[in-house]
């Protein structure tokens, strides 16, 4: 890849490009009455505009600054050192992902919102329960109202960030409660300590206390979604030899 402009005439290799022109996401800034624009790997761009470490080499597709990436022209060098105050395209390509715009074709937002969709309907699966029974709700009772209430996924925002205002949507057609479990836990000696690092995948040792006969008695807690997860995976291990109490709800 070069790191050269072109005063804004086409790239020589405007035909990487021209071929495939709905396949090309863009990060784009406007500025100064001027397109900015980069070719980019969508998901790596995503992931930078969320603050994650992201390599700013392996997000563009090109090590170019564009005026209009679908038809290869070139910013000139003259105009980004102008605008940007540096000649350099990897500290523009910064600044551009920083202040600008994600452009994705129409099937890789698709892609990307059902992604994040999945990721929140499994947050709220794991973290909440219906407050009359105190289980969590069925990942399909969650998606179905989700359709049913319109909620709006954003493909550029993390699905952590999302979950407040969905579920106020959410709760006027499905009621809901996001709840922590403390669960008294007894567990033989003989499945002990081959238990005790699949417990800590689910939550928090908030107690512990191994017994004279071996056997380990622990208050751990968990989202409270995850409960019938969680005395499943300790059936499984124990083959039943396990004492549980639910200690406290919060």
């Amino acid at each position: 890849m070069r790191h050269g402009f072109s005063g804004g005439k086409t790239m020589k290799g405007q035909q990487l490009f021209d071929h495939q022109k709905i396949n090309i996401n863009l990060a784009r800034l406007k500025t100064h009455g001027t397109n900015f624009e980069l070719v980019v790997d969508p998901d790596m761009a995503i992931s930078f505009k969320e603050g994650k470490e992201v390599d700013i080499v392996d997000i563009l597709k090109a090590q170019e600054i564009f005026s209009d990436a679908n038809k290869g022209l070139l910013s000139s060098e003259d105009e980004v050192e102008k605008v940007f105050g540096t000649k350099n395209v990897l500290e523009v390509a910064k600044k551009i992902l920083n202040d600008g715009d994600i452009q994705l074709t129409a099937d890789h937002r698709e892609k990307v919102r059902n992604k994040k969709k999945k990721r929140i309907i499994n947050i709220i699966h794991i973290n909440a329960i219906e407050p009359k029974t105190g289980m969590p709700h069925p990942i399909q009772r969650i998606e179905a109202a989700m359709n049913e209430v319109n909620v709006h996924i954003d493909e550029f925002k993390r699905a952590e960030d999302q979950i407040s205002d969905i579920v106020k949507k959410l709760i006027v057609v499905l009621p809901i409660r996001f709840a922590k479990k403390e669960i008294q836990v007894s567990i033989p000696a003989e499945y002990a300590q081959k238990t005790y690092g699949k417990i800590q995948k689910f939550g928090i040792i908030k107690k512990e206390e191994w017994l004279n006969d071996g056997s380990w008695l622990a208050v751990i807690e968990i989202p409270a979604g995850l409960q019938n997860e969680f005395f499943d995976e300790l059936n499984k291990e124990t083959h039943g030899n396990v004492d549980t109490k639910i200690v406290n709800e919060r």
